[in-house]
């Protein structure tokens, strides 16, 4: 019985990263295609007043952020730091409820 439970375990766990992978890939889809939509407009409406880099810039540190969370290469936010706060957020949570009681 506890090998089906590993297994679903990891189905789901996998599932849940290939879920992760498309929306990382959505995102950078969306950046690219609107950022190509910025440039062009501005290029054509102002072309003396240069403003498409803005977005370019911030959305692109946020995709830079979300592929690196998504593929893992966070090296501050390890899976020993997730299990240690996860403990912590349980610890206090349980502390709130015994002061309720």
């Amino acid at each position: 019985m506890e090998h089906i439970n590993q297994n679903d375990e990891r189905y789901y766990s996998a599932k849940k990263q290939v879920e992760e992978i498309k929306g990382f890939y959505g995102n950078l889809i969306s950046y690219i295609v609107v950022n190509i939509g910025l440039v062009i407009v501005n290029l054509m409406t102002s072309p003396n007043h240069l403003w498409f880099y803005w977005p370019l810039l911030w959305w692109g540190i946020g995709v830079v952020f979300h592929g690196l969370r998504v593929f893992k290469y966070m090296p501050f936010v390890t899976k020993d730091w997730e299990e240690k706060k996860i403990r912590e957020f349980m610890d206090k949570e349980k502390g709130n409820k015994e002061t309720w009681e």
